[in-house]
């Protein structure tokens, strides 16, 4: 809880300062422009790069394969999309960051590593005995 309300005083911060530093540096106008473009740009190449992974999904389906990567790399696409239309330049860095296949791949595998879970190669079962009991054998 605390690292959510963290990145939502962290953020627009950032943004802010971000925008301030561009905007004195290139101008006011050229930094909106900027912004604009990043976002245009950006969507349609996460568009570009959503197609590619639901054709490698439908690719993996057909092969009777579980597309579990396609499905995480999906949600990721989506997310940068999310972030590319958030206006700042923070947001796009880390939406293009995950759009590119190599760098969000490396992202992706970095995240699985951190909530993977380790299979148990011994067998979970209990051992035991059981007798049926009627009920008329109760009263």
């Amino acid at each position: 809880m605390n690292l959510i309300l963290f990145l939502v005083i962290a953020i627009p911060v950032i943004e802010i300062y971000l925008f301030i530093k561009i905007g004195a540096q290139i101008g006011a106008i050229t930094t909106i422009l900027l912004i604009f473009i990043t976002a245009i740009v950006g969507v349609y190449y996460a568009r570009y790069e959503g197609l590619n992974t639901l054709k490698a999904g439908f690719s993996q389906l057909s092969k009777q394969e579980t597309p579990a990567y396609e499905i995480i790399s999906g949600a990721a696409i989506a997310f940068a999309a999310l972030l590319l239309i958030i206006p700042g330049f923070a947001t796009d860095v880390l939406g293009f960051l995950l759009i590119f296949p190599t760098t969000r791949k490396i992202i992706v595998n970095k995240f699985l590593k951190k909530f993977s879970y380790k299979k148990n190669n011994k067998n979970n079962f209990i051992d035991g005995e059981f007798e049926d009991i009627d009920d008329r054998n109760d009263r």
